[in-house]
C-alpha cells in the first residue's frame, strides 16, 4: 500500500509529487503530464501570468520556468508573456526531473477502502494507498450557460475543448465570455480570417493594464506591490498569504473567491481585439436552438431589449464551476460523505484536507476556501508544501523538511545554472 496517491498531473499534481517524493513518502502518480495545456489550448496562446509567477515547486526550486528558459534559449522577462506551448514543453520537463516516473493512465474510480482507498485505472487495476491527493485541474468543471445546453457539440463547445481552431476558418463564431479566453480565443479566430463576435454579460470588457517595471522606486513598490496575480495589496494578500485568506469568514471567502480578479483581458490582446472583432457587451443569452446551418441566439440586453443573431457555431467561454457533485471518478459513497461549502465545492481544512480523511484536493477546486490564487499556476507552490505536510500529519509521520531531494531516477538533464531575474 502507497501512502499517497497523486491524481493528475498538471502543475498542481507534479508539484505535489515533488514535495512528497522529496519529504520520502513512498507515492504512485497517475496522469498524463500536462494534459489540459497540451490538449485544451489552442496553438498562438501566451500564458496570462508573468514567467516569475508561473513556476510548478520543487522544494529546492531547482526547476524554474525560467532554468528552463535558459536552458532551451527561450526569454523569461517581466511583463513578457510566454507562449503556452513553451509552458507546457517545461511541465514536462519538470516531470522528467524533479517527479518520480508518472503513470500516464487515467485514474477512472477512487473509493474508500480498507486502510485508505482503492483507485482503479482505466485498464482496470487496483492501486491502494493510504492518502489520495486529487490535483484533477479544471476539465471535470467545465461550465456552460443552461441555455446552451444540450445542443449538439458540433453547433456549440466549450473554449476548453480546443487543441487548434483551424475548422473555424472561413465560418462565422460568435464568442460567449468576458475573459481572457473568451477575448483571446477571439483574437486568434479573428487572425485566421473567421468572422467572429464577443457576447458578454457585462456592460463593458475590461482590460488589465500593462504591469509596472519590475525595478522602480521604493515608494512605487510599497504603493503597489508586485505579486504573483498583479500588482496592489489585495493581488498580495491573495498571492502570498493563502493561509491567511483561510481564516476570513466564510461568507467573505466565497466573495472574494466569485468577485476577485474577475473577467478581463490580458494587455498584450487589447489591440487584436478592439476595431477588429464585433463586440456585443452587456447582452445575455436567454435560449438557443438549432437552425438550417448553424444556431440561433435570443439575448436579452441589460436594458431588457431583446435581440436575436445567428451564428454557425458558439464557442462558451465561460470558465468553470467546481463542484464536488462533478468530481465524478470518487465513488458516490465517497462523494456523499464531503462537507461541501455553499457554492458545491468541498471544505478542506488547514492543510487541505477535506472531511474524508486522507483525501486531499488541490488546484482550483479549493480557491472558495484558500483563496484566488487557486485558480492559477502561482498557487501550487504553497499547496504542494502544505498539504504534503497534511499528509504527513495523517501518516503519523513527521513534517517535510523542506530538504533537497535526491535526484530523481531517470532524470534526463543536470540542473541549470540559476537565472537571476
Amino acid at each position: 500500500m502507497y501512502d499517497l496517491l497523486v491524481v493528475g498531473a498538471g502543475p498542481y499534481g507534479l508539484s505535489i509529487a515533488s514535495h512528497a517524493a522529496s519529504a520520502g513518502l513512498n507515492l504512485r502518480v497517475f496522469g498524463r503530464p500536462m494534459a489540459s495545456w497540451r490538449d485544451n489550448m489552442p496553438r498562438g496562446m501566451f500564458l496570462k501570468s508573468e514567467p516569475w509567477a508561473s513556476n510548478l515547486s520543487d522544494p529546492a526550486g531547482r526547476w524554474r520556468l525560467d532554468a528552463y528558459c535558459a536552458e532551451q534559449g527561450l526569454t523569461a522577462r517581466h511583463a513578457k508573456p510566454i507562449p503556452v506551448e513553451a509552458f507546457a514543453e517545461y511541465g514536462l520537463w519538470f516531470a522528467r526531473n524533479a517527479v518520480p516516473e508518472v503513470d500516464e493512465r487515467t485514474i477512472t474510480r477512487v473509493a474508500a477502502g480498507p486502510g485508505g482507498f482503492t483507485a482503479v485505472t482505466e485498464d482496470g487495476e487496483e492501486v491502494h494507498a493510504r492518502t489520495v491527493a486529487l490535483a484533477v485541474g479544471v476539465m471535470p468543471f467545465v461550465e456552460v450557460p443552461q441555455a446552451l445546453r444540450g445542443l449538439h457539440p458540433a453547433l456549440v463547445t466549450h473554449s476548453s475543448h480546443h487543441s487548434d481552431l483551424d475548422r473555424f476558418r472561413g465560418k462565422d463564431v460568435t464568442v460567449i465570455g468576458g475573459g481572457q479566453a473568451a477575448l483571446e480565443t477571439a483574437a486568434l479566430l479573428a487572425e485566421q480570417g473567421t468572422t467572429v463576435r464577443v457576447l458578454a454579460r457585462a456592460d463593458r470588457l475590461v482590460w488589465n493594464d500593462v504591469p509596472p517595471p519590475w525595478e522602480r522606486p521604493w515608494w512605487q513598490s510599497v504603493r503597489s506591490p508586485h505579486s504573483g496575480l498583479g500588482p496592489g495589496w489585495k493581488n498580495w494578500f491573495y498571492s502570498e498569504r493563502p493561509n491567511l485568506f483561510r481564516r476570513l469568514p466564510e461568507p467573505t471567502r466565497a466573495r472574494i473567491a466569485t468577485t476577485a480578479l474577475g473577467p478581463a483581458g490580458a494587455w498584450w490582446v487589447r489591440d487584436r481585439v478592439e476595431g477588429v472583432v464585433e463586440l456585443l457587451p452587456g447582452h445575455e443569452v436567454t435560449a438557443a436552438a438549432a437552425v438550417p446551418g448553424g444556431v440561433r441566439l435570443d439575448t436579452v440586453s441589460r436594458a431588457g431589449a431583446p435581440h436575436s443573431l445567428e451564428t454557425e457555431h458558439v464557442i462558451a467561454a465561460t470558465g468553470f464551476r467546481a463542484r464536488c457533485d462533478r468530481l465524478a471518478l470518487l465513488s458516490a459513497e465517497l462523494r456523499g460523505t464531503l462537507a461541501a461549502l455553499p457554492d458545491g465545492s468541498p471544505a478542506v481544512g488547514h492543510g487541505f484536507e477535506s472531511s474524508q480523511p486522507g483525501l486531499f484536493f488541490a488546484g482550483l477546486v479549493t480557491a472558495s476556501g484558500f483563496g484566488p490564487a487557486m485558480r492559477f499556476v502561482h498557487g501550487a507552490s504553497f499547496t504542494a508544501s502544505t498539504l504534503v505536510r497534511g499528509v504527513n500529519r495523517r501518516l503519523g509521520a513527521a513534517p517535510a523538511t523542506g530538504t533537497v531531494p535526491a535526484p530523481v531516477s531517470g532524470s534526463r538533464s543536470e540542473s541549470p545554472s540559476p537565472v537571476r531575474r
